[in-house]
């Protein structure tokens, strides 16, 4: 019989199993706090249970693990980029990013991405499967284990559209938050995505305090189109009403995520497009040097980025660049992996 994985599961769906077993629900609220407070990698670490029912946990059960195959440290600041290996031979990354003002983990949603964004790194290789929300969940254990600390937010911004993979991202979400585990306010965890309408209206109602951020990239639909082959099915004006209906159901600010490439989307004219674009909304503007990625002949400055901000910001939107993280060690989302299968095909 095949083991259920029990870090996969809500509160919820763990005491409906915990009932199935005809055991009393305080016994899913120590199961749960085991797992997600003390982050417990065996059921025999369970102490507070019987040993009969940690043996019966271990028969319908298990807890899964993810190996770390490469940890890269930046020797230029503190982030650390881990490429996890999933138990089925499939690959993806992580970031662990320090600021001042606390840390920071990058995750994975999905083996690949389906997307095709022309300048990013995770679609080379295409789509391959879904992460489930324990394998979300044990990229923050995994790295907390490694490190010795604990995270303060997260940003679903790695390998993957968070969106494409809805159900398991909102099961990951609601175990996070879970007061009855670790309890983490999702005001400290940021969605990031290439604009799949229909379910950024089902974000909103469906969980609490998450800071959305659309990656918008262009200021128009041509030149949108032409990078992010999403927008031939959701067209700029679609996602904008779906982001300023986000905003009124949430209270919350939307950022948009603008990668600057030389030569595509650069131009002082597209500066003044975007402003036009965003006008009144309640929003920030978050802008990135692209990152070269070899494959494509996409180029990004931080001068430029520098420059496009300031026509912005007198424009009168809320615009910053990106900090960048972690140059050294290709902190950029997509790289690793990619290596790491070029390199199993060689041998």
């Amino acid at each position: 019989m095949e083991k259920t994985d029990i870090l996969s599961l809500t509160y919820d769906e763990l005491s409906k199993e915990i009932a199935l077993m005809g055991e009393p629900q305080f016994h899913a609220k120590q199961i749960f706090s085991w797992l997600h407070e003390k982050k417990v990698t065996d059921f025999e670490q369970m102490t507070t249970l019987s040993l009969q029912l940690r043996a019966r946990l271990q028969e319908k059960f298990c807890i899964n693990r993810l190996k770390i195959a490469k940890r890269l440290a930046s020797t230029i600041d503190d982030t650390v980029k881990y490429l996890y290996q999933l138990s089925d031979g499939n690959y993806v990354e992580t970031v662990w990013m320090e600021y001042h003002h606390g840390i920071s983990m990058c995750l994975s949603t999905q083996v690949g991405c389906r997307m095709g964004c022309k300048f990013c790194a995770s679609t080379i290789a295409g789509f391959v499967r879904n992460l489930t929300a324990g394998e979300i969940l044990l990229q923050i254990y995994e790295a907390e284990r490694d490190m010795g600390r604990k995270i303060d937010s997260i940003v679903l911004m790695g390998i993957g559209e968070p969106l494409d993979n809805y159900d398991n991202v909102i099961s990951f979400m609601k175990i996070l938050s879970d007061p009855k585990g670790r309890g983490m306010s999702l005001r400290h965890v940021t969605l990031s995505t290439c604009g799949i309408v229909p379910q950024i209206y089902s974000l909103a109602n469906d969980v609490s305090g998450v800071t959305l951020s659309l990656s918008l990239h262009s200021p128009t639909d041509a030149g949108r189109s032409e990078i992010m082959p999403i927008n031939r099915k959701y067209n700029i004006s679609e996602v904008l009403k779906a982001c300023r209906s986000y905003i009124k159901t949430t209270g919350r600010r939307v950022t948009f995520e603008y990668a600057v490439i030389e030569n595509i989307n650069s131009a002082e004219q597209d500066a003044k497009a975007l402003a036009e674009l965003l006008r009144g909304m309640q929003c920030h503007v978050n802008l990135i040097p692209v990152n070269p990625v070899a494959e494509r002949n996409y180029r990004g400055k931080r001068k430029t980025a520098e420059q496009f901000q300031r026509i912005l910001t007198r424009l009168g939107i809320n615009a910053t660049v990106r900090r960048t993280l972690g140059s050294d060690i290709q902190a950029a989302c997509g790289q690793l992996r990619r290596n790491a299968h070029e390199e199993e095909s060689r041998r």
